[in-house]
């Protein structure tokens, strides 16, 4: 082979090394596009995180000797605006959202039974109704509990008083 043979040869190889190189970057440069077009098309996904309702369930903590029972949620992301106890038979005692029920409005709620043995726990069921905001919204709950409690004094010149005990469900 002379030498001018072997230039062209050579130039047709550099040519065919060349034409390879730019169809490998003619295809790299079709798939960044088609990635590129592909990802703008996506949305973004958003992330939210839902919380779902926790019903209302409630707590009662007697404050001092049994004067007052104090009545709360007991989860402490429920706000209370209000309270409604029904004693089984009829009577109705509004409590406001402090949920503080005191020993006489119970009492008065219960003049029939005012002649139980004293100094002996009695309870009382009752139907709790309650009106809470929970995550910024306005929500109802309630049920069934029952409030424990016994009655003092009495004796020949004293009257009888009603003293709390508990709050159960």
């Amino acid at each position: 082979m002379s030498e001018s043979e072997s230039a062209a040869r050579r130039r047709w190889v550099i040519t065919l090394g060349e034409i390879i190189a730019l169809l490998a970057l003619l295809v790299s440069a079709v798939g960044v596009w088609i990635a590129w077009k592909s990802s703008n098309e996506d949305k973004t996904t958003r992330v939210v995180e839902q919380h779902s309702a926790v019903p209302l369930a409630l707590r009662g903590t007697v404050d001092g000797d049994g004067n007052t029972l104090t009545i709360m949620p007991a989860d402490p992301s429920h706000a209370l605006e209000g309270l409604t106890i029904t004693i089984k038979g009829g009577s109705k005692i509004d409590v406001g959202s402090d949920g503080r029920l005191s020993a006489s409005d119970l009492q008065g709620a219960l003049r029939d039974r005012e002649k139980e043995a004293k100094g002996v726990t009695h309870s009382a069921p009752v139907r709790i109704d309650a009106r809470y905001v929970e995550m910024g919204k306005d929500r109802r709950g309630g049920g069934s509990y029952v409030i424990r409690y016994k009655w003092e004094g009495g004796g020949l010149f004293g009257g009888r008083s009603l003293r709390l005990v508990a709050l159960s469900r």
